[in-house]
């Protein structure tokens, strides 16, 4: 394995003002397999970063007063925080908005443009602005985003497309040819059912209804969509098409993206064929796995269920949550998160499997040989059966992490340490201490529980980043061949004259009841945080942003005063009053939401401001044809548009 290259890469993640765990779960995958490969021996590159363009980002930049890019550097650095609270050992952290990516990428645009791959036409369709995507009529759910549940617009705009169409045939045949392109395989049967086999539209890569994101250099208003400047991150990041190159000879194609299943269909569908229309290599892999589910639901800001990771590894320490979020799941299906399972895996697997055999194998080391084992030591009947076990483990683990199978690569290993428990219980050592006779039988059952331990702390280093050296300080392992991967496939490489210096319990059990109870209040706070945030957050990105008229558009609104003559509610309505308004010598009727702020008495023989040249449309059965103007506070109330001069009925206003 030494030299050999291995690339591996999360999804950029858009900014937000907190990730919760369900990000954490990818990018904690990621990271394990560039440990677990830096073990074998590999050059690993492992990229991750943030998606920091769009219509999203500079609504609530501009809700803020601030600029787009002060906006996501703040945020950005909250990204790179938390990374760092998971331990994280990404070797590269591209943003979009780097010089090198976006200079990169105008170089793109224009080369497919070139190419005849990206041509100029005119996009018409619904869009969800927080989740910068497009859909059909028929995709939206309740008249809806399908993702988010949030309102769409309608937009219709100027658009440069990518011919997605023109690589359809292309795509279903490398996918056909290359069964592990799209893992599980799940994920490839959808991919081609239900997208690639019904049919490919061409794709809207450029946008001019906003001004944050990568500028088009030979059509200037038009701006880099997201389709063309985030996925193209994987090759930017390694210096593609620039003087500086190295990284991208070295390290393309990526050996795999890991992504959420949501946004398989961007990276097996879109990003292959844009990399097809520049003559790049595919990735060897794209890796959908599958979402952390809570309260029945996948793990959404917007659904007020995050659970916040820092509040996780704060209470139970880094280890305990990264090896949770990998063995409790199977990697590459859904599974459910619930503070009872967390609690539960600590205690059954960290604390009374690993962490009480690595502190009950130091304690006997010390209680019956005062910290260190006597070199001379002889075999037990159970001695073969252990070192088989080891060896067996070994092979399936390499097998099982090779293919991403993280549950089933550490429920392998939990096989050879219980293994290694069982082994204690079946030579009892408290038993052949009594024995003077049996003191180097003694000494050779600790010492092979002693190597058993070494071969699992070596194993678990990809999962948990602290446990490991912790065991190595109690068991005095300081020579750095001992922890290499290729020193568990040999027995016996311990000294046999071992000295331990007993430490702090790794892993300590946990109250059940108590930690419950406690749990479930300090999540509680931080996801109640967590929604009071993004009730604020969402009240800014809806605030509306004024878009500059020009007088010609303003002179097309018809403004004229007019009387109130009779007021009454509308049936069926609580809202809604039934206006009977005089504009000089026109009687029109006109519905309002105001009745909670008006009765119908109050209104009759009030001046009001109307908006005349309104096209008339039907409201609860009853036809209003015009608008009274009113005004609304912070709190969302409303107050009637008057006119203080109080001019006769019909007056225009200019």
């Amino acid at each position: 394995m030494q030299g050999e290259k291995f690339y591996i890469t999360t999804p950029i993640y858009y900014p937000s003002d907190k990730l919760h765990i369900g990000h954490s779960y990818c990018t904690v995958a990621a990271d394990a397999m560039a440990r677990y490969k830096r073990l074998r021996g590999y050059d690993v590159m492992f990229l991750t970063g943030s998606d920091e363009h769009g219509q999203k980002i500079e609504r609530i930049a501009t809700s803020q007063n601030v600029t787009p890019k002060q906006y996501v550097d703040k945020i950005v650095s909250g990204i790179k925080e938390l990374w760092s609270s998971l331990d994280i050992s990404y070797d590269k952290f591209i943003r979009t908005t780097d010089e090198q990516h976006v200079e990169a990428i105008k170089k793109i645009f224009k080369t497919l443009y070139d190419k005849g791959d990206i041509y100029k036409s005119e996009y018409e369709g619904w869009y969800c602005t927080p989740c910068e995507t497009f859909f059909t009529e028929h995709q939206l759910v309740d008249g809806k985003c399908p993702d988010c549940g949030r309102d769409v617009e309608k937009l219709k705009e100027e658009s440069y497309f990518f011919r997605l169409s023109k690589y359809q045939d292309r795509l279903i045949k490398h996918i056909e040819d290359n069964p592990g392109f799209i893992s599980p395989a799940s994920r490839q049967t959808e991919m081609l059912s239900n997208f690639l086999r019904p049919g490919l539209d061409d794709l809207c890569v450029s946008r001019t209804s906003f001004k944050w994101g990568i500028p088009v250099d030979f059509d200037p208003g038009h701006i880099v969509y997201v389709w063309v400047d985030a996925l193209s991150n994987y090759i930017t990041a390694l210096g593609y098409d620039t003087d500086n190159d190295e990284l991208f000879k070295k390290y393309w194609p990526a050996d795999v993206h890991l992504v959420g299943k949501e946004i398989v269909r961007f990276h097996t569908i879109i990003w292959p064929a844009m990399l097809m229309a520049l003559d790049l290599p595919l990735p060897k892999k794209v890796f959908g796995h599958g979402w952390l589910i809570i309260d029945g639901g996948k793990m959404s800001k917007s659904k007020g269920n995050v659970v916040d990771p820092k509040v996780l590894v704060d209470k139970y320490g880094l280890d305990a949550i990264r090896y949770f979020l990998l063995r409790e799941v199977a990697f590459g299906q859904d599974g459910n998160f619930t503070n009872e399972a967390l609690i539960q895996r600590i205690n059954s697997d960290l604390a009374n499997d690993l962490g009480n055999l690595v502190s009950r194998t130091v304690g006997m080391i010390e209680k019956y040989f005062g910290n260190t084992l006597p070199s001379q030591q002889d075999s037990t009947e159970f001695d073969l059966s252990l070192i088989e076990t080891a060896a067996a483990t070994v092979e399936k683990f390499e097998g099982y992490m090779d293919r991403m199978l993280f549950s089933d690569a550490l429920s392998e290993l939990w096989v050879l340490i219980r293994r290694t428990n069982k082994y204690i219980d079946e030579t009892q050592p408290w038993v052949l201490c009594k024995d003077e006779e049996k003191q180097s039988m003694l000494a050779g059952a600790l010492y092979n529980v002693s190597e058993s331990i070494r071969i699992i702390s070596i194993m678990i280093q990809p999962f948990m980043t602290h446990a490991p050296k912790l065991i190595w300080q109690q068991f005095n392992i300081t020579d750095p061949s001992l922890t290499e991967w290729d020193s568990i496939k040999k027995w016996g490489l311990l000294a046999h004259d071992l000295s331990v210096t007993k430490g702090d319990i790794i892993f300590p059990r946990i109250d059940m009841k108590k930690e419950l109870a406690e749990l479930e209040a300090a999540l509680k706070v931080a996801q109640s945080e967590s929604i009071a945030n993004q009730t604020s957050k969402k009240a800014e990105e809806e605030k509306e942003v004024f878009e500059e008229i020009t007088i010609d558009d303003f002179c097309k609104v018809q403004l004229v005063t007019g009387e109130v003559i009779a007021s009454e509610p509308v049936k069926g309505s609580k809202k809604l009053l039934k206006n009977t308004v005089k504009l000089d010598d026109e009687t029109r009727t006109i519905l309002s939401g105001i009745a909670k702020y008006y009765t119908p008495v109050e209104m009759v023989g009030k001046k009001v401001i109307v908006v005349a040249n309104l096209a008339p449309r039907k409201m609860m059965g009853e036809i209003s044809h015009g608008m009274i103007l009113c005004a609304e506070d912070v709190d969302g109330n409303l107050s009637l548009a008057t006119d203080d001069k109080q001019f006769e009925s019909g007056c225009e206003i200019r």
